[in-house]
């Protein structure tokens, strides 16, 4: 009951945040949510297989959201699947404010740093190219971790490629407040003035009629 409670309340919450994740746009962008009963989008990388489940969103106290995205490295049948997860915190304004990611690899974690917009790696660099640093940051970060442990399957070594790809992906469906407000309606057309009764032509010739006693003389 009280773990119901805290759903709705999470849900509730994230409808009336200034900001949110539009995740069917993020589903569509990997492909679709077409696996795992709709909760999931199988893709392929870099000739490597990948599987993306719906983010988990939560609201922050300043009117923001974070939002947590588990990713698979799909192996294959003979072998245990990797996986990833992906955090990124969105301010109300729907500017990215940190990420951070982990990979678990047969019982080994590695954790990147959590990469912020507004720390040492972000600073001095304004807006969207603050965003994009971010997301490299964090992929080198993982990156060189993973190097350390002498890793060399294919679909590992692309592993933070992948998880880079998500968050890129996240970035391009964070929708506003703005952004969610309906269209105003387009002005309507001016209606036609109404014309009035057709008014005869002034050049028409007079119609002249006899008078009564008058006789009206036939020409022969």
């Amino acid at each position: 009951m009280i773990r119901t409670a805290l759903l709705l309340f999470s849900l509730v919450s994230t409808l009336h945040a200034d900001v949110t994740l539009d995740i069917e746009a993020f589903g569509k962008s990997l492909g679709g949510w077409d696996a795992k009963s709709k909760h999931a989008c199988d893709y392929d990388l870099s000739g490597s297989s990948y599987r993306t489940y719906r983010p988990e969103i939560t609201p922050t106290p300043d009117g923001g959201i974070f939002a947590s995205v588990r990713i698979d490295h799909r192996r294959g049948w003979l072998a245990s699947d990797d996986h990833a997860v992906l955090e990124v915190t969105i301010d109300k304004n729907g500017s990215i404010v940190s990420a951070q990611s982990n990979l678990a690899l047969q019982g080994k974690t590695i954790s990147s740093d959590v990469i912020r917009t507004g720390g040492n790696v972000g600073a001095g660099v304004p807006g969207v190219g603050a965003v994009v640093k971010v997301g490299a940051d964090m992929t080198a970060d993982l990156s060189s971790k993973l190097l350390r442990e002498k890793i060399v399957e294919p679909g590992r070594v692309n592993f933070p490629s992948a998880v880079r790809h998500n968050y890129n992906l996240i970035f391009q469906a964070i929708r506003t407040a703005s952004d969610l407000a309906p269209k105003q309606e387009e002005a309507k057309k001016p209606e036609e003035p109404v014309q009035g009764p057709v008014k005869p032509p002034t050049s028409a010739a007079k119609l002249e009629v006899p008078g009564a006693g008058e006789k009206t003389e036939i020409k022969k």
